[in-house]
């Protein structure tokens, strides 16, 4: 890596937590309920994997299937009805990077600051990086694959982009860390991520730090840091 790392920006689900997943089954039920669809699992993740509800309104715009405010409102209540009876799982070993004061960290996730708050006091993120230090797409226009969210990061952080080191697991992520022209590193640890098609789509877009555990990440951020 050519530049040294002054800042981590988290993305949250997939990386922090194992919920990536739990949300994209979600919209795939509620998206065939409600849109008279019969999109499979891959389907869901191609188009809207990593994206924020705002750009998945967009997407399906796009797609022909205009939405009003109350079915984002039922999407956003599906969420939370799931996490307050399940929670959401941390993602294992990522708690010894977020303990390390050696380089400054925070969050940039493309969930709204409403639902973003019980995701991160369900996982207790706040013993490691305070609420003020968590960025929504509250916070900009554009979500990912636009590089606005990971920008305004380094910029609160009073960070140059070239010096921050993005941790993403979606397609959406990693691009809009390019586009911010940061370092970017993909996290695979989520078992939808554990297929051959996949590791080739993060492949072209010319990623090649690719870890499956927190423990071999850590490594790498230590060296570079």
């Amino acid at each position: 890596m050519k530049n040294k790392l002054e800042l981590i920006i988290w993305d949250f689900d997939g990386v922090i937590a194992d919920s990536e997943k739990i949300w994209l089954l979600n919209r795939q039920k509620f998206f065939n309920d409600n849109l008279g669809v019969n999109w499979d699992f891959d389907t869901i993740n191609k188009y809207f994997g990593g994206m924020s509800d705002k750009t998945k309104k967009d997407v399906l715009e796009k797609l022909g299937y205009p939405t009003d405010d109350k079915f984002w409102k039922d999407v956003l209540n599906i969420d939370v009805e799931y996490m307050k009876k399940f929670g959401i799982p941390i993602m294992n070993g990522v708690e010894n990077i977020l303990l390390d004061k050696s380089i400054k960290q925070c969050v940039a996730t493309g969930g709204t600051r409403y639902k973003t708050k019980f995701k991160t006091d369900i996982v207790k993120l706040n013993r490691f990086i305070s609420d003020n230090l968590v960025f929504t797409i509250d916070d900009v226009q554009k979500g990912k694959p636009e590089p606005d969210l990971f920008l305004f990061a380094a910029q609160q952080m009073k960070t140059n982009p070239k010096n921050c080191l993005v941790i993403e697991d979606s397609l959406a992520g990693m691009t809009a860390a390019l586009r911010a022209n940061m370092n970017v590193v993909a996290f695979l640890g989520s078992d939808i991520y554990q297929n051959q098609n996949y590791l080739d789509k993060v492949m072209s877009l010319g990623i090649t730090n690719i870890f499956y555990n927190m423990e071999d990440l850590y490594n790498f951020i230590k060296i570079n840091i």
